[in-house]
């Protein structure tokens, strides 16, 4: 079964962020408690690009809602947005209060990761679990992986490349459909994310964190890394599990910094465990 035969595609307002209300396309699957999922940052990145896998496993369990956050996929991009780390945090807040979710589970992969723990180290009321998977943290530098993703220029070989060079150890995963659908939405993304990263209005850029925020943060954790991810060395995981309060810290080997899709069942069975111990708890 896949992504788009159990999610079903829906989109809602979310005021507050710039002048007119931001029109939010996620994707829905399951039922029961809520588990948000927040996609990275790679050109043509989606929330069903990220976790196509992801959501057909977890939705045996939870209720699964993955947006496009703003700036990415099919979610509006208002000229007046000014692109940074609190708004994309701001951004998914303000989903939650439109969908009268007052606490939710997260799992962030990459930029996901570190809205994740924004969210957490600002408003820790409404997290009660969350999972950073290849997330920038304490230590993080920018590495090769980083500086291909912010040079990309569209075009097909260029994805390829991409794709192959820094995100999967196995070559396999990279399909030509892959390629293709990457590919496609990083044209139509492309003004937008150029400019937050290298406009100076904007600041996606800025997505450093503190020891003294990591160490405030009481959010049970669990911190997955791919042994040989080239974007997020997995060492930050390493500093951030003797940081965070509660953290437990699973390593992927032959994997690079798609945990999700490189070990999909795998991913899916640890993420699903670790979820549910919380409501085993109360």
């Amino acid at each position: 079964m896949t992504t788009t035969d159990i999610a079903q595609g829906r989109r809602v307002a979310v005021s507050g962020l710039t002048a007119a209300p931001i029109d939010t396309f996620y994707l829905e699957a399951g039922s029961g408690d809520p588990v948000v999922l927040l996609h990275g940052s790679g050109p043509g990145v989606s929330g069903l690009a990220n976790w196509q896998h992801t959501i057909p496993g977890l939705a045996e369990h939870f209720r699964i809602i993955a947006p496009d956050i703003v700036g990415y996929g099919e979610t509006s991009r208002p000229d007046d947005v000014v692109y940074s780390l609190s708004t994309w945090s701001d951004h998914v807040l303000g989903l939650l209060d439109a969908l009268e979710l007052d606490r939710v589970s997260l799992v962030g992969n990459s930029l996901g990761g570190r809205i994740s723990l924004d969210i957490a180290d600002r408003h820790p009321d409404r997290v009660s679990r969350m999972v950073l998977m290849g997330s920038p943290g304490v230590g993080m530098t920018l590495t090769d992986g980083l500086k291909a993703l912010r040079a990309y220029e569209p075009s097909l070989d260029n994805m390829r490349a991409l794709l192959l060079d820094y995100f999967a150890v196995d070559p396999s995963i990279i399909t030509d459909e892959l390629v293709r659908i990457r590919y496609a939405a990083s044209v139509e993304t492309f003004d937008a994310y150029r400019a937050m990263f290298f406009d100076p209005r904007h600041k996606g850029n800025e997505l450093s964190i503190t020891e003294e925020q990591t160490r405030s943060i009481r959010t049970p954790s669990l911190l997955i890394h791919g042994r040989e991810d080239k974007v997020v060395p997995p060492e930050v995981s390493w500093t951030m599990l003797h940081l965070l309060q509660d953290a437990d810290l699973h390593i992927f080997a032959r994997c690079g910094h798609w945990t999700q899709i490189e070990r999909a069942a795998e991913f899916n069975e640890l993420v699903a465990n670790f979820l549910r111990a919380d409501s085993r708890r109360g």
